[in-house]
């Protein structure tokens, strides 16, 4: 039986490069200005140091984040948004504005 391959949809390649749990809030940190590693950690709650250094690790390789070693004492990284990275402004807004407009109500 000839397997058949789906066809290649936008929205599939896009929520493979920022969905999930973690990345979406990640990539709004990072939207506004450069962000150390434990500036990260405290500003993306629940998420382990494991976990963030693999999800920085995927974005950094689907070119979407810079990771930069500043050799200062003592030395420190830094995670900002590429070229590529700043184009999803657009997305990270309307997801913003829609997560303001359908916040869950106060019992």
């Amino acid at each position: 039986m000839a397997e058949t391959k789906a066809p290649w949809c936008s929205v599939t390649a896009t929520v493979g490069v920022i969905g999930g749990r973690w990345k979406p809030t990640i990539l709004f940190q990072l939207k506004g200005q450069p962000r150390r590693f434990n500036e990260l950690r405290r500003l993306v709650p629940g998420i382990t140091q494991r976990m963030l250094t693999l999800q920085l690790r995927a974005l950094e390789q689907d070119g979407i984040v810079t990771r930069t070693v500043h050799n200062t004492v003592p030395p420190h990284v830094e995670y900002a948004f590429t070229k590529k990275g700043l184009t999803l402004g657009p997305i990270l807004d309307a997801m913003e504005v829609w997560g303001n407009k359908n916040r869950p109500r106060s019992r």
